[in-house]
């Protein structure tokens, strides 16, 4: 019978510590990234596409989008829970199709807008580092890597032909995150002790055999905890 109540317990703990919410990893109170969504025109998306169709502008947050979960399936390894790895690589197996048709769009508008292919094929692997290297963070690793987290879980369970869907509603969002933000419950930080307790000599004439404290030759005795 106590092997069954320690038993049950144990479930009942494993399962309030299964339900905490993936926000809880990095934050108690998460900052809030929510933004409007975007359809590919506007500012403050990533490099800018002079003169491109509405097709290409959206194959261009299609790829940003890419990018973005590539990185934070290098980036963020160091929170396996997040799965940001095992579900990029899902993405690129549900999704293979509309991301190649994606690609070969940008590479049709680079071409098209370049004076000859090798200046365009050299504008787009140009496009193609600058968009990855846009993602790369460290001041704001965790609600990038918590975001990003979050937009793969959902990209997973999208019907094939609808990646741009979730580029369009949550690029804006993931370009929110890679500025640096904190924990919202604490806006400061968790306080700190900014004065160190105080402590007693420990050198032999201050204690008598018994290790009681010699106040005549050490004066009173002080001890007080961290303030």
């Amino acid at each position: 019978m106590k092997l069954l109540r320690i038993l049950c317990a144990s479930a009942v703990a494993m399962g309030a510590f299964s339900a905490v919410p993936a926000s809880a990893q990095f934050f108690l109170a998460e900052p809030d990234m929510k933004a409007e969504a975007v359809r590919g025109h506007e500012t403050g998306l990533g490099q800018a596409l002079p003169g491109a169709t509405e097709a290409e502008q959206r194959a261009a947050l299609v790829w940003n989008m890419r990018a973005a979960l590539n990185v934070a399936a290098l980036q963020c390894q160091f929170e396996p829970s997040l799965l940001t790895q095992s579900n990029y690589n899902v993405i690129l197996l549900n999704h293979d199709d509309e991301l190649k048709k994606s690609y070969d769009t940008l590479t049709r508008y680079f071409v098209r807008t370049a004076k000859t292919p090798k200046a365009g094929q050299l504008a787009l692997d140009q496009f193609g580092t600058r968009t990855y290297s846009g993602f790369t963070t460290v001041a704001a690793q965790y609600g990038f890597c918590q975001t990003a987290a979050s937009i793969a879980r959902e990209a997973i369970f999208l019907p094939r032909g609808s990646f741009y869907q979730i580029a369009e509603n949550r690029t804006r969002e993931l370009r929110k995150s890679l500025i640096p933000s904190g924990e919202q419950r604490y806006p400061r930080g968790m306080l700190y002790a900014r004065q160190a307790g105080t402590l007693p000599r420990f050198d032999d004439l201050c204690w008598d055999k018994k290790g009681n404290w010699v106040a005549k030759k050490c004066g009173a005795f002080q001890l007080s905890s961290i303030n």
